[in-house]
């Protein structure tokens, strides 16, 4: 099978080497806007892969038969269209989109030209991940009540404000702007920095919160929250960044709520990836590395409040009753190298037997829509309640205008031309 690469950052080189393991693939082209990696990247494939400055020359290429996208989160949404129009199955990474009617779109495109769409959400890939779901909705730790999950680590004092300037000459700044805003060329919006303004990204909450609100809302088989509260902003990073560095988010499902929290400025003791599910009988608590699932103490109802029998008159008298486990514990090792693996090898078998893959551009719509909920929430400073099967903002005019971005021109009249 023929693969092409759009774009070869940080991302782009983790999946050339995660395609170079599998044994039915020909890393046959990559693109990419700045000379240097796509330079890079063409080494990276073995040095024959044929090399596009843009990418719609690596879409009109007969050969290749499926795509990786790993650009930044801007273009993956048009990108992945245009891809599906041109016959090839996509593998895109997340987050899926910047705003939540590119998924709709994303959706529209997959299933119109019958294509196969992984979203790069590899956790559910990893076999641990998959034990764990299992044992979540066998009711394992009774019934679910929270998710708790958070990102921490400490980047300070930011990364500084450079000045605007003449973009170097082996960079197609126009075409990395794509349909974004037109915006003076500065070295953080390009490249790795891109994460940290508006135009480009949805900041780590679409980054890291995408991976984690995805095991929620597969495990909790739901489409999506009810309502999401988020506050936060960019307190303490000492630089020319939009995206919040304190963020906290509460979503609201049907029988359960899901809390995440984000700090780029204190690393705490949880580190990044952190998933904990509370329920009636235990929690369960997993990340890339494994899971754990920790029993709760089997109580006589009786003597739960206040712990004693009685109350006499020279002090409470301690029960009789032992305290046991209502589960037994159990624990599971996981590997992130597996997880990438694995990842790419169901799509590859996907694009094979034409069948949807374990995340599907679908799910991965969803999932980035509540990140962009919670986003939404921080910006305009209220509770959002959602529609998970409309895909609206329910009673809040001014708060659904953020559920579209206008494309810069000529990108906005490429979009127009399928239809969506």
């Amino acid at each position: 099978m023929q693969v092409g690469f759009i774009g070869y950052g940080l991302i782009g080189s983790e999946h050339v080497r995660d395609f170079k393991n599998q044994h039915d693939t020909d890393l046959a082209a990559l693109s990419d806007v700045y000379q240097p990696r796509l330079e890079q990247g063409i080494a990276a494939c073995g040095g024959r892969a044929k090399g596009y400055a843009d990418f719609r020359k690596l879409l009109d290429d007969k050969d290749i038969q499926a795509v990786v996208i790993s650009t930044p989160d801007h273009w993956h949404a048009l990108m992945t269209i245009m891809a599906c129009a041109a016959g090839k199955d996509v593998y895109v990474e997340k987050p899926l989109t910047l705003f939540i009617r590119e998924g709709q779109w994303m959706v529209e495109a997959a299933r119109r030209y019958k294509r196969v769409v992984q979203v790069g959400t590899q956790q559910r890939s990893g076999r641990h991940y998959q034990k764990a779901v299992e044992m979540l909705r066998g009711g394992y730790i009774g019934k679910v009540t929270s998710a708790r999950m958070g990102s921490f680590r400490n980047i300070m004092p930011g990364f500084g404000s450079p000045a605007d300037a003449a973009p170097p000459n082996d960079l197609d700044y126009d075409m990395w702007l794509g349909p974004a805003p037109e915006r003076p060329y500065n070295s953080h919006r390009s490249l790795y920095h891109f994460r940290w303004f508006w135009d480009y990204s949805g900041g780590q909450m679409t980054n890291l919160g995408a991976h984690e609100i995805d095991i929620v809302q597969w495990a909790m088989q739901v489409k999506g929250p009810a309502a999401v509260s988020s506050s936060g902003g960019r307190f303490a990073l000492e630089d020319d960044g939009e995206t919040p560095d304190t963020q906290d988010a509460l979503f609201e499902y049907p029988g359960f709520t899901a809390l995440f929290s984000l700090r780029e400025a204190s690393a705490g003791h949880r580190g990044e990836g952190r998933l904990d599910f509370f329920g009636t009988k235990g929690s369960l608590g997993i990340d890339r590395g494994g899971f754990e699932v920790y029993p709760d103490m089997k109580i006589d109802p009786a003597n739960a409040i206040p712990q004693f029998n009685g109350q006499p008159a020279g002090g409470p008298k301690h029960s009789s009753v032992q305290p046991e486990p209502w589960i037994q514990p159990f624990k599971m090792a996981g590997s992130s190298r597996e997880q990438l693996d694995l990842h790419v090898r169901n799509f590859l078998d996907c694009v094979k037997s034409r069948e949807r893959p374990i995340a599907d551009v679908e799910q991965g719509h969803q999932v980035t829509t509540a990140c962009h909920l919670a986003n939404i929430s921080l910006r305009t400073g209220r509770k959002i309640r959602w529609n998970p099967e409309t895909g609206e903002i329910i009673d809040d005019a001014q708060a659904a205008q953020w559920l579209e971005r206008p494309y810069r021109k000529p990108w906005d009249e490429v979009l127009r031309s399928f239809h969506l």
